[in-house]
């Protein structure tokens, strides 16, 4: 397996949060290929937290790193001309630079956004569209995927960030496995809200979460909304609210998605036909789980299989 280096540069001021999530997700396992650095321009940073950190590495292991990861800082000063000039060079160079949370206004001081869409805390929004106008700054969405160029909204979202870009690059079976080992959810789609305002049940309510569980189970059979609100005990009109509310995304949308996941897990790791696929994730035939997977994923069933099978 050809080793692939992340530097996960940490600036003064870092939120411990935002960098723990890249350092724990790209650490190394026997069955991913990244090795990873904690760098930074100097060899002590601080944090929000108030306390310091010793770095691993300089700016050099910067330059020879295939992915550099820039985790959230505050304030929001402008970086150091030196570690403005690796995040520059890593783009010039086509190394995939990736921010969390409000580690994309390094990215944007780089000159590493112009032109692409991009996304930070929701707090910062309108901070970065207003001193970027270059940016085409996304407003709704957990994460933006400009191909080398990856930037998450806040905090967490960076979680999803990070499992995204090893489903990227290893395939779904290995990125689930990774969430399970985080205990967090395996995969949230980049264009649903980051900001949800009624995040926990109200008092009073319980959670869908039993019923997507029941769903995740039932994938190769028919799942309407109608028979999820059902489980829930509820009407369909409240269920489709509360289901948003807590997911951030519609009960259909979350369905095709967990059903494409499925396919995902199903192509890496059997060999059955294609629309043997289609139909034990409940995309019925193979025409509808190429018309999906190319709509998502931009790709084929097969091509994917070749890509990603062990």
């Amino acid at each position: 397996m050809v080793v692939h280096r992340v530097a996960v540069l940490a600036l003064d001021g870092v939120t411990p949060l935002d960098l723990a999530i890249p350092t724990q997700i790209f650490n190394a396992r026997q069955e991913t290929p990244y090795e990873m650095t904690v760098c930074a321009l100097d060899s002590t940073v601080a944090t929000t937290a108030g306390y310091a950190l010793v770095a691993g590495a300089g700016l050099e292991q910067v330059r020879a790193a295939d992915t550099v990861v820039v985790p959230g800082f505050e304030p929001l000063a402008r970086p150091p001309e030196a570690t403005l000039g690796v995040l520059a060079e890593a783009r010039a160079r086509g190394r995939r630079v990736v921010s969390i949370c409000t580690g994309a206004f390094a990215l944007a001081e780089a000159g590493v956004l112009d032109g692409l869409h991009a996304t930070t805390h929701w707090k910062h929004i309108e901070h970065l569209a207003r001193d970027f106008p270059a940016v085409s700054v996304d407003r709704d969405v957990l994460y933006v995927d400009e191909g080398d160029v990856l930037t998450s909204a806040g905090v967490c979202c960076g979680i999803d960030l990070c499992l995204h870009i090893v489903r990227r690059d290893l395939g779904a079976v290995v990125a689930n496995r990774i969430a399970r080992g985080l205990v967090a959810a395996p995969h949230r789609d980049g264009g649903q809200a980051q900001y949800v305002p009624a995040p926990v049940a109200v008092a009073g309510d319980a959670s869908l979460s039993g019923t997507r569980e029941w769903a995740l189970h039932r994938l190769d059979q028919p799942v309407t909304l109608r028979l999820l609100a059902r489980h829930a005990g509820v009407a369909q009109r409240t269920f489709m609210r509360r289901f948003a509310e807590e997911t951030g995304t519609t009960p259909l949308r979350w369905l095709r998605d967990a059903r494409l996941g499925r396919a995902r897990e199903l192509l890496e790791t059997t060999d059955h036909p294609v629309d043997r696929v289609a139909r034990d994730c409940g995309l019925g035939t193979a025409a509808n789980l190429r018309l999906h997977f190319r709509s998502a994923l931009g790709t084929t069933p097969t091509a994917y299989r070749r890509t990603f099978t062990r």
